[in-house]
Parts: C-alpha cells; sequence; structure tokens
C-alpha cells in the first residue's frame, strides 16, 4: 500500500522519406516509422531479477503501439494485486461524486462519518474530505501500527493471512494514536485517509466503495482483468506467485503470500488488476474520458510532499513526478504482501507505462520508470 517512491523512454522514432525511382518522376513514398525501442526498460527488468526479484512484468503503450516485457517467473498477461493505484480509482469515484452534487469535498468527514475519525487529539470535524485524498489531514496511517505491523505484515501473517478486517477496525487502529499534524498544516502518507474515503463513498452511494468503481470505472472501460475482491483471498487467472521475506532482514526465508485477505488493505490498497488495464484506466483518466475538465483540474492540483522531494507532488489519489531527463508522469505506485506496482503516464495519456515485481524486499521500480521514459539504463544511473 505504499505510494510510489521517486518516479519515471520512449526512443523517438523518425520518419524515412524515400524515393522510388523510376522511368517517370514518382511521388516521395514515406516509409513506415520504426517501432519504438524498449530496450532500456527490459534491461531494468532484467536488472530488477538479477537483483533478487523472482519475476518482472511491464507493458508500454505510446500512442496505438504496445510493447510487453518479462523478465524472471512472469508472463505478459499476469494478473497481480495493485495495492496503493487502488487509491486512484477510490478518488475518481469521489470526485465523480461531487460533480453530480451528492458531496462536496471541501465537506468535513464527520458530516459523512459522525464520530468515526476521534480519539487522541484526531476530530472529523476538522477533517475535510479532500485532506483525505491529498493526505493532508493529519491522520495516523494505520499500517504504522507496531502491534499491526507485527501481526499483518511480520511472521503473525501466516496465521492471520486469512482475518477479516472491516473498514471500521482499521480506523480504530489509526484512532488509538496522536494525529501526526494539525490538518491542513503538513503532509504525511496516510493509508487511513483512503479507507476513510471508501467508507464515505459507502455512506454517499448506500452501496460498498467496490461496486461504486466497478459500475462506474470498471465496467464502462471494460477492465476486463480488473476486480474489487472484498473478502476473496484467491488470485484470479492467470498470476503469478508473490513472495515476501515478511521481515525488514532480506537474509532470510521466503514465502508465498499469494492468498491473503485484501480487507487489510480496503480502499487504500486491494484491487486486482494488470498491466494493460492499468494503463487503459489511466489514459482514460488523464485524457478526461471519467473526470471533467475542472474535476480533473482538482485532482491534479498538487500539494509538496517534502523538501527532499520538489519535483514530486500529489493531488487527489494521483501523483505527479518530474524525472530524472526533465519528462512529466502522473500515477501512482502501490505495494502489498509480495508485490511492487507502478502505473504512470505522460499528462497527455498518450505515453503509458505499468509494471510489476512479486517480491516485496527487493528491486526498484523507479528504474523501470526511468528506463520507459527517460531511456535510461540502470547502468547508465
Amino acid at each position: 500500500m505504499s505510494a510510489a517512491r521517486s518516479v519515471r523512454t520512449l526512443v523517438a522514432a523518425g520518419l524515412v522519406a524515400g524515393i522510388t525511382a523510376t522511368a517517370l518522376v514518382a511521388p516521395a513514398v514515406a516509409a513506415a516509422p520504426p517501432k519504438p525501442s524498449h530496450a532500456a526498460t527490459q534491461q531494468a527488468l532484467d536488472a530488477a531479477v538479477a537483483e533478487g526479484v523472482p519475476g518482472a512484468v511491464a507493458q508500454a503503450r505510446d500512442g496505438r503501439a504496445r510493447w510487453t516485457g518479462t523478465a524472471g517467473e512472469r508472463k505478459g498477461g499476469d494478473r497481480f494485486r495493485v495495492g496503493s493505484i487502488t487509491k486512484t480509482f477510490t478518488a475518481t469515484v469521489l470526485l465523480q461524486l461531487q460533480a453530480e452534487g451528492r458531496i462536496d469535498l471541501d465537506d468535513p468527514v464527520d458530516r459523512w462519518l459522525p464520530g468515526v475519525v476521534r480519539g487522541h487529539g484526531h476530530d472529523g470535524r476538522k477533517v475535510t474530505v479532500r485532506q483525505l485524498l491529498n493526505h493532508t489531514s493529519g491522520i495516523y496511517s494505520y499500517t504504522e501500527d507496531p502491534a499491526f505491523q507485527e501481526k499483518v505484515f511480520g511472521p503473525g501473517f501466516l496465521q492471520h493471512r486469512y482475518d477479516t478486517w472491516t473498514p471500521e477496525q482499521l480506523v480504530s487502529v489509526a484512532m488509538a494514536h496522536e494525529p501526526d499534524f494539525a490538518p491542513g498544516t503538513a503532509w504525511n502518507y496516510s493509508n487511513t485517509n483512503f479507507v476513510l474515503a471508501g467508507m464515505v463513498i459507502e455512506r454517499v452511494t448506500g452501496r460498498p466503495y467496490g461496486k461504486a468503481i466497478e459500475n462506474r470505472i470498471v465496467k464502462p472501460l471494460k477492465l476486463r482483468a480488473t476486480s474489487v475482491p472484498g473478502t476473496d483471498s484467491r488470485m484470479p487467472k492467470p498470476n503469478s506467485r508473490a513472495y515476501s521475506k515478511l521481515s525488514r532482514e532480506t537474509g532470510g526465508p521466503t514465502y508465498d503470500v499469494t492468498a491473503l485477505n485484501p480487507s487489510i488493505a480496503g480502499a487504500a490498497g486491494e484491487m486486482v488488476s494488470d498491466a494493460n488495464d492499468l494503463q487503459t484506466f489511466y489514459r482514460a483518466l488523464l485524457k478526461g474520458r471519467l473526470l471533467a475538465p475542472a474535476a480533473m483540474k482538482e485532482m491534479t492540483d498538487t500539494v509538496p510532499i517534502s523538501p527532499e522531494l520538489p519535483g514530486v507532488g500529489y493531488g487527489l489519489g494521483l501523483m505527479r513526478q518530474k524525472l530524472s531527463c526533465g519528462k512529466e508522469v502522473w500515477g501512482h505506485g502501490g505495494g502489498i504482501h509480495g508485490s511492487h506496482s507502478e502505473a504512470q503516464a505522460t499528462r497527455d495519456g498518450e505515453h503509458s507505462l505499468a509494471a510489476n515485481f512479486n517480491a516485496d524486499w527487493t528491486g526498484d521500480t523507479q528504474k523501470v520508470i526511468e528506463a520507459e521514459f527517460c531511456g535510461t539504463t540502470p547502468a547508465e544511473r
């Protein structure tokens, strides 16, 4: 459920004109443009496997051109858990509901979830829905709770992998801690924000947030590999296995963590998809097919996340990153047990990338992003 780390080329294809000589003067004939090279992207996938990732997959689109690369134990059509990429779907639904006049993102959270954000200094009357979506609420992230980490991300996972967590239980974990800061005064990534956002969607629509995502995004875009599994621990096929060390140490045993109850993530990170569908979603979003211009302006109005990362900003469930070559991409990263994913695209939605590593202790997906959009290989960096 992690955010993208720092964030992510396409070799320009020249148009070669040819002249065919005949007895008469023949017109110039434009040869078909050569296919873009994704050599650097493939090298980044290979390098990740050399570093210990069991398998890596990436797919890129530039206009109508498509490329898929794999390394290690992967296939191009694998489905995987996308973690925090779920957040962009959740935010999109809330922006749609605002456009329909059913909610105002500047409403206090307490209007929709009275009394839920309370305890140890948290106050839902002072936090807005917008602040949930851009991580300026100050609400503590339940995934930072030491006891939760031990039970869900540490060795305790093996015993509790099929446990169901309700959104209320996840929020209660966060409410046992002090806020990170006063609402609107700083930025800090909190998975609790988006668990609450999912609860707000349910309160507004009267149905689980996942149904709203399915009806408003998945079905209209025909995202056949994308699902909101709820409490279903199974992975739909085709999929690759997911692996974790279940420890901060990288030298211990490796565990198969493919099966898990994704209610530990909820609207902050439970979804399943593949590289093709993720690109379809982000391209449609950035091209204005899901939100009107006014809503997209709100979504892409970013706040700085850190003085150390001046080229990175966070909007409403959407991150902007300026890459080493000066290019700018929009999207989100996502991490969950045994899975690290990225989905990024240029602002016009024309050049996109989605990638996944089936390990959570090694490999750097940022290198794949830089390779695709800037053409730099891991050795060159």
